[in-house]
């Protein structure tokens, strides 16, 4: 018996990774660092202040700033990545998603939100999804960020729900780990090789189908 279905958001629900990626390039080349697609996949799932950890060591620039000009960088980044997302619409939902939460609401089973995104609330109002959504978790609220599982723990205490009982879908590496820590069972959506530690891994979102999910949860 499933309790509740936990998301991820990006690459997930939507996807605005493009849009994290070009705010993180648009920073870095503010500061002299050079970022590439290929490294914007390690910023996946983690927070902002961990991301911008990481792209400071990727540029050898660790040590160079205070945490007050950090902070601010963080913050500029996401002012602009807002901005990029202001005009996403329900044309962005990612295809078979919507129908999945129709399925799982008209059965009465909880849905949550574990992303590390900030402004998660702001894209699923843009998205006219947030009512589907019986709790978001507060990533600022998270002392961890993926693959620690402390979203999707808080996810599953705001449900009131038992993570046994739980499916959590993720598209990156990060965020299986998560999941599979915090004790549910995982979904990946993409590179099966990437995302090998899953329960279950699904080429695109499309492969998400409630009655074959519940089949293969509760063989």
């Amino acid at each position: 018996m499933i309790d509740a279905f936990i998301f991820d958001l990006d690459g997930v629900i939507t996807d605005t990774a493009e849009y994290h990626y070009l705010a993180w390039k648009e920073l870095a080349n503010k500061i002299g660092i050079e970022i590439d697609r290929e490294f914007n996949e390690t910023l996946k799932g983690v927070s902002r202040m961990e991301s911008l950890e990481r792209i400071l060591v990727h540029g050898n620039k660790k040590n160079d700033f205070t945490i007050e000009e950090k902070e601010k960088m963080a913050n500029d980044k996401n002012m602009y990545y807002v901005s990029l997302i202001e005009n996403i619409t329900p044309k962005d939902i990612l295809p078979g998603i919507s129908k999945l939460l129709e399925n799982i609401k008209s059965n009465n089973i909880k849905i949550g939100l574990a992303s590390a995104s900030k402004n998660a609330t702001m894209v699923l109002n843009n998205l006219k999804l947030v009512n589907y959504f019986d709790f978001i978790a507060d990533a600022s609220k998270c002392k961890n960020s993926k693959p620690a599982p402390d979203i999707f723990l808080m996810a599953l205490n705001g449900l009131n729900v038992e993570a046994k009982n739980c499916i959590g879908i993720e598209d990156a590496y990060s965020g299986i780990e998560a999941i599979n820590t915090s004790g549910m069972y995982s979904v990946g959506v993409g590179d099966k090789k990437t995302l090998k530690n899953a329960n279950l891994v699904v080429e695109d979102t499309t492969y998400l189908e409630f009655d074959t999910l519940m089949d293969i949860f509760n063989k």
